[in-house]
């Protein structure tokens, strides 16, 4: 049973949830154009007010990109920072995105067509993506198609945040498996079997079974659920990204990695794994300022290094 949350904390956290829906109201009121420029600015104000973060972003950096001067890499933090600040402000627009969504984000048609193939094979689509780009609109592109879409998530510390979330993924045809809840895993293989898409994100250093593949030069824990599932059912395994283009607009990528079981689960988890995350790597290094460096992604280090 987990300990009860002190007063102040919940009071905290209400207060956030309250604050965030007043943004929601104000900001979706607001032309997106505009409302993109007040997201960057707000961005640049807490690239130099959020100085943890800031470090751990420059520290990420330096890890990426050990070769380029510091003052580049500062450059990409700060442009980080922007990104999703206007990526947030955005999705507050996010009913004039629907209307415009064609408008608003490219979906070449060989990338479509590779989605369709997939999921007519009928035993569901394993999708991954990374915390690149705009990945909720990702998501909601593929759901407002009408493609059947499902994505696992972790919940927030705090429940109206989660619920709000959650309302704002089904607003757009997408539905959350909450990562760590009662029956999640069953929910995983249902959607699988109903022919549906699961979208997950393997780009982060978290909490769940994982193996070391490499990422940016550097053994990285990346997770394996992903592998796995494809492994298991034979559903198609696919990697796509929903990225800025220089006009603004967002570009919509995927494609299938092939599922060829070799009889050896563990070398396959750890093969398919790596080809993941090096799809992950390559779609970063096309705009480095459009992923998550304040995150610590080499945090836990491979028993053979040691303790860190």
């Amino acid at each position: 049973m987990s300990a009860p949350v002190p007063l102040r904390k919940r009071l905290r956290r209400r207060a956030r949830y309250h604050l965030i829906r007043a943004a929601l109201a104000l900001v979706g009121a607001l032309p997106i154009s505009f409302s993109g420029m007040l997201g960057r600015a707000l961005g640049t104000v807490a690239f130099w007010l959020a100085a943890n973060e800031r470090r751990k972003a420059l520290a990420s950096l330096a890890v990426a990109f050990p070769d380029r001067p510091e003052a580049e890499r500062r450059a990409l933090a700060k442009a980080s920072f922007q990104h999703l600040g206007r990526c947030a402000f955005e999705l507050a627009c996010v009913a004039q995105l629907d209307r415009a969504v064609d408008r608003f984000i490219e979906w070449p048609e060989a990338d479509r067509r590779a989605l369709e193939a997939a999921i007519a094979r009928g035993r569901g689509v394993v999708f991954v993506t990374g915390h690149v780009g705009n990945w909720e609109l990702l998501a909601r592109r593929v759901a407002l198609a009408g493609f059947p879409a499902q994505s696992i998530a972790r919940e927030t510390s705090d429940a109206g945040t989660t619920a709000l979330v959650e309302r704002f993924r089904e607003s757009g045809g997408v539905k959350s498996i909450w990562r760590g809840q009662e029956g999640a895993a069953r929910a995983m293989l249902r959607a699988l079997r109903a022919g549906e898409i699961l979208g997950m994100v393997i780009d982060q250093d978290t909490k769940v079974q994982s193996v070391f593949v490499p990422f940016f030069g550097r053994l990285a824990a990346t997770p394996r659920a992903p592998a796995d599932l494809a492994l298991r059912t034979g559903a198609a395994l696919m990697v796509g990204f929903c990225q800025r283009k220089s006009d603004g607009r967002y570009l919509l990528t995927m494609k299938e990695l092939p599922v060829e079981p070799s009889g050896d689960r563990e070398r396959d988890v750890l093969k398919l794994t790596e080809a993941l995350s090096s799809e992950i790597e390559h779609a970063i290094r096309r705009a480095p300022e459009q992923w998550v460096w304040m995150h610590q992604r080499w945090k836990t280090r491979p028993q053979s290094e040691g303790r860190p």
